[in-house]
């Protein structure tokens, strides 16, 4: 039996520079792997990553539609990546992203009906309040799980993802559906006083991308320059010492899921009264758990979460591209997400340990 041609050793401290190389390889072996892809479906590889990474940025309208996608997986990434550092794994972003576009449009929809008179301004704030305070609740049930019955938080919030799909059913075909709709399951269209403004003519890049922009900010400062998010990390690195020093485990556990919830609930609320314009049977194609990978791609640093967004927002689009150019299954963005998810997993090994050819 052949030895091996190298071994895995263990690093004395963690490679700070492996850490930041670490998504670089995961994301070019990703491309290789896509490219071997292409071949095997009888595609030319150049032409196919063509498509799959250049056809979306190759002109204002198309970058506009990124970072449009950018935004809600960036707002779910960066109250994961709170999450995650207080070693609390949340993975039911989708489902509080779909509780916070109910509640968003549900606020929409009682004053578009002319129940109410408020401005245009004042209802899409309401409604915007409405969707963050609908994501956080949504998360409330999973820390009050965890908290009471020490439930577990991943079972618990994945499993939340799909009542929230079925709630979100039984409403646009009851409750909110539109009754001139020709009986389909959907609410009505929101008037347009009712819809984000866009920042550019022509374009469905709203004022939420600022919201993101000034939000990553936000949680640059909170994770990094305060001493509830130092309390949040040290909680998460390290439990013992965060008990001896009398941080509250409990209280760690009911904050990182309350903003994490109220991030993915912005996301969903911004989606409604943004691109959708109305409640739908799916408000999301999957961002909320997109954004567990992009959370990890930018090493749970909110700044590194918007480039992470980036590319899986183009993941998205190069997908949508290949399906209609190249007629490709709509699979195939989910596949690239996967592998790269896998591969940013594999080269963190790197971190760790290196490899000492034998």
């Amino acid at each position: 039996m052949s030895k091996p041609l190298f071994a895995l050793e263990l690093r004395a401290t963690p490679s700070r520079p492996w850490a930041y190389l670490s998504p670089l390889l995961a994301l070019t072996l990703t491309l290789l792997l896509g490219a071997l892809l292409f071949i095997a479906l009888g595609k030319d590889p150049v032409s196919g990553l063509q498509v799959f990474l250049l056809e979306p940025i190759k002109s204002k309208a198309a970058i506009a539609e990124l970072l449009l996608k950018t935004t809600p997986l960036v707002l779910c990434a960066l109250g994961l990546s709170v999450c995650y550092r207080a070693n609390v794994w949340n993975i039911g972003a989708e489902g509080q992203l779909i509780a916070g576009g109910i509640a968003a449009g549900s606020t929409i929809l009682m004053f578009d009906n002319g129940l109410h008179t408020l401005s245009g301004g004042m209802v899409l704030v309401l409604a915007t309040g409405a969707g963050i305070v609908g994501g956080a609740l949504w998360a409330s049930v999973t820390a009050l799980l965890k908290d009471r019955f020490h439930a577990n938080e991943i079972l618990v919030s994945l499993m939340l993802t799909y009542v929230a799909q079925l709630l979100l059913m039984y409403l646009v075909n009851g409750p909110l559906k539109d009754p001139h709709g020709m009986n389909f399951p959907q609410s009505k269209v929101f008037s347009s006083d009712y819809i984000l403004p866009t920042l550019f003519a022509g374009s469905r890049l709203h004022i939420g991308f600022i919201v993101m922009l000034v939000a990553t900010a936000g949680m640059t400062i909170y994770i990094y320059r305060s001493f509830a998010g130092y309390r949040l990390t040290v909680g998460g690195l390290a439990p013992l010492a965060a008990r001896y020093a009398g941080f509250s485990g409990r209280k760690a556990l009911w904050t990182s899921l309350l903003i994490s919830g109220g991030f993915a609930g912005l996301a969903g609320a911004f989606e409604v009264a943004g691109p959708i314009g109305q409640v739908l049977p799916s408000i999301s194609p999957g961002y909320g758990f997109a954004a567990i990978i992009v959370a990890f791609i930018g090493r749970l640093n909110p700044i590194g979460t918007v480039f992470g967004g980036i590319i899986l927002s183009l993941f998205y689009l190069g997908g949508e591209m290949a399906q209609s150019r190249l007629g490709l299954p709509s699979a195939i963005t989910g596949l690239f997400q996967g592998m790269l998810l896998f591969l940013l997993l594999a080269c963190d090994t790197l971190i760790h340990y290196r490899l000492r050819w034998k």
